[in-house]
C-alpha cells in the first residue's frame, strides 16, 4: 500500500519532533551534569546556535546555560529555575526537565552523542566534531 507524500511527511516530521525533543533534552542533561566540567560546558554552548532548540522552554533554558557561563554545575542547577521563571515559565521544573537527575558515567556518553547531533545540525556543512 503506498503511502501520500503528505503521510509520509507527516510521520517524518512527527517522528523527528519527539527524537529532536529527546536530543534536546538530553542535551541539556549533560549541560547540567556534575560530569562534565564547566569549561567543557562553555564550550558546548559557544558551539550550539539556541535555534537548534525547537521547544521554547528548552531553548530558554539552553539560552540561562549559556549566559551564566562557567560556573559550577551545582551552583549551575541551583540559579536556574528563578531565571527561567523571571523569562516567562513560572510553573518551570527544573528537576522534572532533567529526570533523571542524575547522569550514570555509562549514559553520559549518550548525552553527548545527543550534543554532537544538535551541533551537527547547527552546521550542517561542517564535518562532524567527532569523527
Amino acid at each position: 500500500m503506498k503511502e501520500d507524500r503528505a503521510t509520509k511527511t507527516f510521520h517524518m516530521n512527527s517522528h523527528e519532533s519527539k527524537d529532536g525533543s529527546q536530543l534536546e533534552r538530553n542535551t541539556l542533561r549533560l549541560l547540567c551534569s556534575v560530569l562534565i566540567k564547566s569549561g567543557t560546558r562553555l564550550e558546548i554552548c559557544k558551539l550550539l546556535d539556541p535555534a537548534v532548540f525547537q521547544d521554547t522552554l528548552r531553548r530558554v533554558v539552553f539560552e540561562e546555560i549559556r549566559a551564566l557561563g562557567s560556573i559550577d554545575s551545582r551552583r549551575l542547577r541551583e540559579l536556574l529555575p528563578a531565571r527561567v521563571t523571571n523569562r516567562g515559565f513560572p510553573e518551570f521544573d527544573l528537576h522534572g526537565l532533567l529526570a533523571p537527575h542524575e547522569v550514570t558515567e555509562k549514559e553520559i556518553d549518550q548525552l553527548f552523542e545527543s550534543a554532537l547531533t544538535l551541533l551537527d545540525q547547527c552546521h550542517p556543512d561542517e564535518e562532524r566534531l567527532a569523527d
